[in-house]
Order: C-alpha cells, then structure tokens, then sequence
C-alpha cells in the first residue's frame, strides 16, 4: 500500500471541512448505513456551532484505483489565524498541500499566511477553486489571483506549476472544466495520488518522530502526535524526549502506538517512518521535543513556537451573584483547569497572581481565548474576565514595540469612506485599497492590535452588517502612542435587586439598555450604555408612586425597546479597562471592577492626580 499525506488550506467558511465530508464518504470510508454528522471533522461543539475549524485533526482515506490501494493521510488545518500556532507546525508533517478557495471570495488573509509557510517548506500545491456552482463565482479571476499570490510569496517555477481543479465540495464533485455540474472526487483523489510525492524516509536509521500535536487522554495520559520521521516503532521500545537543542526531556517507553484509520484512532503495534501515528508513554514531552531511540543525540529542525500577543486576566469571580449559577468557583479548581488546557494548547501561557485569586492568560487572540473561556463556562465555572491587552517587547535599542496585524476589510462602496477615517483614529496605516467586483472594495491596513480591541462590533454597525473583516499578526512594530477607545460612557446601577419595567421605560432616554425588565442586577452592574461620554448611575428599580386618585384613561402598557444583548466576544471587546465580564454557566453580565462607588471615586481621582 503506498502513502501520501497532506494537508487542506483554507480560509474560514471556505468548505474545507465540508469537503473533506465527501472524500470520507466517496472512498468508502464510512459504511452505507453508516449514520454520519454534518462536517464529521468539526468534533466539538463550539467547532459544530461556530462553523470553523479550532483544533488541527488528522485523518486518512483509503483509496482504490485500478487495483492499487492508496492510504491518503489529511490534516485539517484550522483557518483563523488566531489559532495560527497549530498550522505552522503541521506543515512539517506532510509532503503536499491542496489550497481550497472560495470561486467568489478568492484567496483571504489566512490563506496566505499559511500558504507562504508551505511554499518557504517545498511543498508543491494543488488548487482548488471550492463553491464552483456560486452565482457570484468568478474562477479564472481568483485563479489568477492565486498565481499572483504564489509569485509575491518567493514560489519557485515547480510550484507556479501546479494543476487546478474546480469543486463544489458540498454536492461532492471536481472537474478540471469550469463549468462542470456534476460528477464525483475521484479528479481530486487522482490528482493527489500523481502530484503529491510519497514520503522520502529511511526505515533502517534509529526511529526519530517530531511531536507536532499535543493531546490528553484520561487513560492513557499525554498523546503526541506527529510524523516518523525515521526508522520503525513497536510497542514498549524504549524511547526519550529532546528539545531542540538537545538535552534530554525525559525518557520512557512507547505504552501505545495509534495509527489513524478514517475519524478514529486505531492501536497498532508497529509503526514505520513516513507515517502520521499518536504516541502514548512520556509524561513530559511537549510539541516541537524529537522523541527518538536513547542512542540519537540529534534533535529534529522544529518551527519554534509564535510568542502570545494578547492577555487576559482569569480572576475569581466576586460578584452579589457569585456561586448562584457555576459549581466551579475557586481559585484552586480554576489553575488546575488552566493547567490542563496549557499542558494540551502550546499557544497559550499562564502565570498566577501575586494574590493567587487571579491568572494572566496570554494567547494568540480574542477568538482564542473566547473560546477557552466559553468552554470553561460550559463546564460549569464562574469567572471574572478583564479587558484584554496586547503584550510589548522590547527592542534592542531599548524602544518599547506593540504587535502588529495586517487587515483586510471587504466593505460596500457606500462604506468605505467610514471605515478609512474609523481606522485611521485608531492608528492604522492604509496599504492597499481596489475594487474587488459587485460594488466591493477591498481594504487592507496595518494596523496596532491594540487598536482593533473592541472595533469589530462598531465596525459591523458602521457597514450594516455586510462588512467583512480578516485579521493576521504581522510582526512587533514600533510604539504608536494613546489610541482612542470606546467614545461613550455606561449606565451602572446603583442598587440591588430586580429591574423595573417602569425605571427602564425612563431611562432609555439616556442610551440604550443591555438588559430588560425583571432582571436580577446588583451594585456596580452595567446595564446599558450612556449616549454622553462619561458614566451614570442610575436606579433601574423605581417603580410608579401609587395613589388613591384614578386617571381618566387607563395608563398605557410601558413597551421597552428590546436590549442590545451581547454574546461573550462582543462583551469582552466591549468593555474598558476599568471594567469585567462576568461569565457563569447561564449569564454574561458586564460589571465594574469596583462595585463600590466611593472605591471607584478614590481610584479615578488617583488617575487625575
């Protein structure tokens, strides 16, 4: 049986996870009566909502033609850059790439991160132009746009050669004709099998294995996963962790080899170079550690791992409401919990407080850590959640420099003039602005992280919801300065208890409300947002003084203007430094850092003074 492995490329909402749906079923890799979900790749359930891929993932499809079976190993690459840290290092582990584009969208922001990562590693790509059958396709255009692409990425005559196919992944076909309708994979299962090259190993060298993925099992412990690089495995052969220059981890013996047979992963006893496998039986090793034969001293080349950008702080939650919701809320079972997730997510880094009631949790980005913080929520903790803040280094001249990303916004013409001026107050610097067809134009700026905190939500506003923005860490940049943050200021109750219809009704004249009547509210609680630039407290639970009079007509039924409730990305982007989100199993509610007004008073005249 001869083997391939690859890995699929993609932008988010491209189809990528859709497609590999149908290589799955068209070769055989489910049975006939076999029930299968939607998007099987997209195992949990944040991935199943979201509709994005989060956690890199391996799989194989076994394809027959003409009498030879070939074992086709993929790997489905998240398409957020904040999860960028996962995708680097999976490049090392396959000999090819399919890169999938949208037939409308064309190649995004992601793509071409990951794309340049490939090309700068050798590896010859296989185009395909996904969602053929759009009315609004434009495919000899994005074509061209991926030739284009490839030339400013350095891609060497070999790859600018590369084959094209045109798919709709989702009714299951690909064809070499742009106007094919119909018909199967087998194009696509062809043009792996004769593009991508086998893996070029050597099975009699001592075995050598790079850890590219890092997982945890409750039986079996750590799992590392990767490709052999060299030599063969068994199981119980002794084995040692290296980093990567060289000092040795920890040693052990191989307890449990997997190999990875259509979605599962299937126990082996004997695995040989070339092969994608999971490892169990070291306790210590972690991604981009070699684990070889106790005689090699040479570690793998490994791609180091990017430094968190952006951080948060992970505080007990001290709400009135605390423990009423979550049945986790200690500091203890939050650091073990964060713990666990550092030990399985390299990309992220943790360190306690000095007070031991809080943890600063660094990361690649919002969407990143809104996802560690709404799976903990559903896990059933309680949790005080800052505003994020990007991370400065220092350079060797001693200035202090901030991170940079590289924004590319698909906006109406009628828009485009706002979102200039909006990112230009946020310190952003236009590099590129062309018309991108059907009354589109397409922006691209480099702009501070630290300004993009908080602007999604005012951005959607400003484009009515049909602008599309896509964001990529570009590199340490100097330091810009003060940058404007949220021009308005928030109402704050004063009291605690439950919200009336009667107060709301009053105070909507003065902004608008994120919460409705009969809702629990506490001291300190933001319940809406002030159309002044600064803060107001306000009583949400006056009700109507009752007297022995009669009106002559019966008072009108107070109606609210529904609230603008916010999801748990929104809030965070939302509030300011001086503020936190509450987050508990069933609530997201946006709070003061100090509840007390007087505590709040003395600490913004510390400011002033």
């Amino acid at each position: 049986m001869s083997l391939r492995n690859i890995a699929i490329i993609a932008h988010v909402d491209h189809g990528k996870t859709t497609l590999v749906d149908e290589l799955f079923k068209q070769s055989g890799t489910f049975r006939e009566n076999q029930r299968v979900e939607e998007r099987a790749m997209d195992s949990n359930d944040l991935e199943k909502e979201r509709g994005i891929t989060i956690l890199a993932k391996c799989t194989s499809v076994e394809w027959e033609n003409e009498g030879e079976t070939t074992r086709i190993n993929i790997v489905d690459t998240p398409g957020h850059a904040d999860f960028g840290g996962e995708v680097e290092r999976i490049l090392s582990m396959v000999d090819g790439v399919i890169l999938l584009v949208d037939a409308a969208e064309g190649p995004m922001p992601q793509t071409k991160f990951v794309t340049g990562k490939a090309l700068a590693l050798g590896l010859k790509p296989i185009v395909v132009v996904n969602k053929i059958d759009r009315p609004d396709g434009r495919p000899d255009e994005v074509l061209d746009e991926c030739f284009d692409l490839f030339v400013n990425l350095g891609a060497n005559d070999e790859q600018l050669d590369f084959p094209v196919l045109y798919a709709s992944g989702r009714n299951g076909y690909a064809s070499e004709d742009t106007e094919a309708r119909e018909g199967d994979l087998q194009p696509l299962f062809k043009k792996i099998v004769e593009h991508v090259p086998a893996p070029t190993v050597d099975k009699d060298a001592p075995f050598s294995f790079l850890v590219t993925l890092l997982d945890r099992d409750n039986f079996v412990g750590r799992i590392l996963t990767g490709r052999i690089a060299t030599g063969t495995l068994k199981i119980n052969d002794p084995i040692k962790a290296m980093d990567i220059d060289g000092n040795i981890v920890e040693q052990g013996r191989a307890t449990k080899i997997m190999a990875f047979r259509g979605l599962e992963r299937e126990p082996v006893d004997f695995a040989e170079a070339g092969d994608i496998i999971s490892l169990a039986g070291l306790t210590d090793a972690t991604v981009a550690n070699t684990i070889a034969t106790p005689d090699l001293m040479e570690p793998i080349a490994s791609q180091p791992i990017d430094p968190p950008t952006l951080s948060m702080r992970f505080a007990v939650n001290d709400s009135p409401f605390a423990g009423r919701e979550g049945d986790k809320v200690t500091s203890r079972m939050i650091r073990d919990r964060l713990a666990k997730e550092a030990e399985s997510n390299v990309a992220i880094r943790i360190t306690e407080s000095a007070d031991k009631d809080s943890f600063e949790v660094a990361g690649r980005g919002e969407l990143q850590l809104g996802v560690l913080i709404e799976t903990m929520r559903r896990e059933g903790f309680e949790l005080g959640i800052s505003r994020p803040r990007v991370l400065y280094r220092e350079n060797e001249a001693g200035e202090r420099e901030e991170p940079y990303e590289t924004v590319v916004i698909d906006v109406d013409d009628e828009h485009s003039g706002t979102v200039v001026e909006k990112m230009q107050m946020r310190k952003a610097e236009l590099t590129d602005m062309r018309p991108s067809g059907t009354g589109k134009t397409r922006i691209t700026f480099s702009a501070p992280s630290r300004g993009l905190i908080g602007y999604h939500g005012e951005f959607l506003s400003d484009t009515r919801g049909t602008g599309l923005m896509n964001r990529l860490f570009e590199k340490y940049g100097p330091y810009k300065g003060s940058i404007t943050g949220r021009q308005l200021g928030v109402l704050i109750s004063r009291t605690t208890g439950e919200s009336v219809a009667y107060a709301l009704n009053s105070l909507e004249e003065r902004g608008e409300l994120f919460i409705g009547s009969n809702v629990a509210i506490y001291e300190g609680m933001i319940i809406g947002e002030n159309a002044k630039p600064e803060d107001l407290e306000v009583n949400a639970m006056k009700s109507k003084q009752l007297t022995n009079f009669r009106s002559t007509g019966k008072d009108d039924a107070i109606r609210l203007t529904p609230p603008r409730l916010m999801s748990l990305e929104q809030a965070i982007a939302y509030i300011d430094d001086d503020e936190m989100v509450e987050v508990t199993p069933k609530s997201i509610r946006l709070r003061k850092r100090h509840l007390d007004p007087n505590v709040r008073k003395k600490e913004s005249r510390k400011k002033e003074g």
